[in-house]
């Protein structure tokens, strides 16, 4: 006796309807609805640039060389630094590793565990990021590293075609207009315990295959989106304290996790110097009230003091040279024409304290 589920008909009639004609108005829709967004997004300031992605992270990360000068370090060493000056100083392209709102040191520790690398770093040090002891900061580091040791061809092909898009579509920003990131920007208020985070910074720059980072003129003068940028940095440099309940041993761990820091670095440094290498430390300009916030949080005879001294590297601090201070337009970066000049003058600084 046959089932009653083998006695069911699946058979569906196809509704007999001008299939053409609905393919292409749908296409036409389609089309009309990204024109009509891409036009919003150009009105809002956007612009065809390329998003700073793990992909591309590993790309750069895959050009360095066993003897290459490279750069590590947080978002201020990405709008500062001009990869051209430094070559016209040092005579070799630099690879610019640094990594917008990421803890440098996880980058650090993998390149000069790298036992077939023997070049330059310049480093950043920002120590309330440098010495995060986990958090989102150390995850975007992780990210990036992940990617560059686990991609494969199909995230290759992703990641050029991708490429290809975002240089010609200026809605293609995958940190401010995903559904996600709009989601994300409903305002919810906090409740006891439980903090939302602060809005990151919102799209103010451009990035090229190098990952050239340049400030856009927008926020490089005074107007509503360099008081938004501005303005953001006081919450995202004040994190919320922890809840009351938050056990014992996890802030023991944190606490020393960012103890061994020191130690760690220092054998890094003498490690990286041993093959050959070299290591110079940089404190890169910021001003403002981000400035009076951080030398109070993270004063330079705390973290950076110590720093220096237990790995005796050579290092840069930039108020120590009064060519080198600059009012930064949203108080953390540089503009673009800014950070020629800075780089300029910081060439001879760098190549003083390499020895070159």
């Amino acid at each position: 006796m046959p089932s009653s589920i083998s006695s069911f008909d699946f058979s569906r009639p196809i509704p007999a309807l001008p299939w053409r004609g609905v393919l292409i108005a749908t296409l036409l829709a389609t089309a009309a609805a990204t024109v009509a967004w891409e036009v919003s997004a150009r009105v809002r300031g956007y612009a065809p640039t390329l998003n700073d992605t793990p992909d591309l992270w590993s790309d750069r990360r895959e050009a360095v060389k066993p003897d290459s000068l490279v750069i590590i370090g947080d978002s201020r060493p990405l709008f500062d630094l001009d990869l051209d000056e430094l070559e016209k100083g040092f005579g070799a392209r630099p690879i610019q590793l640094s990594i917008a709102g990421s803890c440098a040191y996880v980058t650090f520790e993998e390149l000069i565990n790298d036992e077939r690398f023997r070049g330059t770093v310049i480093c950043s040090i920002v120590p309330g990021m440098f010495f995060a002891p986990g958090g989102p900061l150390v995850k975007n580091a992780e990210d990036a590293l992940k990617r560059y040791r686990e991609r494969t061809i199909a995230h290759r092909a992703g990641h050029h075609l991708g490429m290809w898009l975002e240089e010609r579509i200026a809605f293609m920003k995958q940190e401010d207009l995903v559904l996600a990131k709009l989601l994300q920007k409903i305002a919810v208020p906090n409740r006891p315990n439980s903090y939302l985070p602060p809005d990151l910074p919102p799209y103010f720059q451009t990035i090229d295959r190098e990952r050239r980072t340049r400030m856009i003129d927008a926020c490089a003068q005074p107007g509503p989106l360099q008081d938004r940028v501005k303005h953001g940095w006081i919450p995202l440099f004040t994190p919320p304290p922890f809840p009351a309940h938050t056990p014992k041993e996890v802030l023991e761990g944190m606490a020393r996790t960012v103890e061994e820091r020191f130690g760690k670095v220092a054998a890094l440094v003498k490690k990286l110097q041993a093959r050959g290498g070299k290591v110079v430390f940089v404190r890169f300009p910021h001003s403002g009230d981000l400035k009076e916030l951080e030398d109070k949080a993270t004063p330079r005879s705390g973290a950076w003091a110590r720093l220096m001294q237990e790995t005796g590297a050579p290092n840069i601090y930039y108020s120590d040279h009064p060519e080198l201070i600059y009012d930064c337009p949203e108080w953390s970066h540089l503009s673009g024409p800014q950070s020629v000049e800075f780089t300029q003058r910081l060439v001879p600084h760098l190549k003083k304290a390499l020895g070159k």
